[in-house]
């Protein structure tokens, strides 16, 4: 199945409120109940040197981006026509998000979702108990994180990121205003911009 189909299969009405809200009682209950947990975890990933061609979505945006044609799909769609931008994601935030999708949607949908996400995702591991997305972006090396998260995208939070870590917390529709594909390549390769080298997915 490719993207353009996956993005056909019919879907119940869905609300980016509802998602985020069973992400958050996800979440929630993880934090409450952490038996989960192994005490074998994989070694977690040495973060590379940050940059802003690493991205990661949150699981609120991977969701809304299957399940809603909104701004979580315009701005992964314009990422996804660029190769030299790499989607991090953790197993665990991309549990989050089938979960997510399988709850307002359809096990089905959310079970052909993930065939999809892993042909795209570079995966990270990071420590049990980490934020997910905050977990992911920083064992990824990702300078730029999507979500619709208040608690994340708030200047509070930005400014006690950034005492730590180069990283910028966005929503979507703010993300895609500011991002501009032609000068961050120029920047990062020192080379003319080609253009988008990847098909768009639907």
């Amino acid at each position: 199945m490719s993207w353009a189909r996956l993005f056909e299969r019919p879907a119940p009405a869905v609300t980016l409120d509802a998602i985020r809200t069973v992400l958050t009682e996800r979440r929630a209950s993880a934090r409450d109940d952490p038996s989960g947990e192994t005490n074998k975890e994989p070694a977690a990933s040495k973060p590379p040197e940050p940059s802003p061609t690493r991205v990661v979505a949150d699981a609120d945006v991977l969701a809304a981006d299957c399940c809603l044609d909104g701004p979580s799909r315009a701005v992964l769609d314009v990422l996804y026509q660029h190769s030299w931008i790499t989607l991090v994601a953790s197993d665990p935030l991309v549990d989050d998000a089938e979960s997510v999708i399988k709850a307002v949607a359809s096990p089905s949908l959310a079970s052909e979702w993930r065939k999809q996400i892993e042909t795209w995702r570079q995966p990270v591991v990071h420590p049990a108990g980490d934020h997910p997305a905050l977990g992911t972006a920083y064992r990824g090396g990702a300078m730029q994180l999507l979500s619709f998260d208040d608690t994340l995208t708030s200047s509070t939070t930005g400014a006690s990121l950034n005492n730590r870590v180069p990283i910028s917390v966005r929503q979507p529709d703010a993300f895609r205003l500011l991002f501009d594909a032609e000068r961050l390549y120029e920047s990062e390769f020192d080379a003319s911009y080609p253009g988008p080298d990847r098909e768009p997915r639907a």
